[in-house]
């Protein structure tokens, strides 16, 4: 069985939907920032997604190539993730998709280096015929955070970000949004094949202790 992120790591990939703190360790992405509104067709956001997987699955498929990834076992793609956040503003608007900045990304495991990472962006832009070379390797230590589960909609996660600001102020935490530190979500279904209204996403916040 190939090892699978979301079920080796439940606490972090699969929250109930009622806010829980959590502190996430340092993990390794593969990276692609931009600008602007995610859902424009042809889109800068579109394009980041196709370089994410064209390397994500190079990685993943390198076993069956002449190059060997030391420690390398077989495992499932994690799932797409996203760090939101714009200028000027505490937590996200949603009203104003085209002023959000991003870091689109996808989980590594830990056994990447990032020697394997150069040649999977390498591979992945000659077999692709894409330019890869937006990619960059990046490491992420969230630390202390709430998250919970978002059942539907993108437009509808201010109703849930509401339950995890009033269990912050019960429990006596504050977000703590800064230049590091980002609304951050995790993508767990796939929007061309599941209805808006049964999508999962979990969204995490950055918090401290008042």
């Amino acid at each position: 069985m190939a090892f699978d992120f979301k079920k080796e790591y439940k606490e972090f990939y699969l929250p109930k939907n009622k806010a829980q703190i959590v502190t996430i360790p340092k993990m390794n992405y593969i990276a692609v920032r931009g600008k602007g509104n995610p859902n424009e067709e042809d889109g800068e956001y579109k394009a980041a997604i196709g370089v994410l997987y064209s390397v994500a699955y190079t990685l993943k498929m390198s076993y069956k190539t002449d190059y060997k990834i030391e420690g390398f076992f077989e495992y499932v793609v994690p799932p797409l993730e996203g760090f939101w956040w714009q200028d000027n503003i505490e937590g996200v608007d949603y009203s104003n998709k085209s002023a959000f900045n991003w870091i689109s990304v996808i989980r590594l495991p830990d056994f990447i280096t990032k020697e394997d990472f150069d040649w999977a962006v390498d591979t992945a832009s000659k077999k692709k015929k894409i330019d890869c070379s937006s990619a960059e390797f990046l490491s992420i230590e969230e630390g202390l955070c709430v998250q919970i589960m978002h059942i539907g909609a993108f437009d509808n996660e201010p109703e849930t970000v509401a339950i995890m600001d009033k269990y912050l102020r019960e429990n006596g935490y504050v977000n703590d949004f800064t230049d590091e530190r980002h609304h951050h979500e995790i993508y767990l279904s796939d929007p061309r094949k599941v209805i808006p209204e049964k999508c999962k996403t979990v969204i995490r916040h950055p918090i401290k202790k008042v």
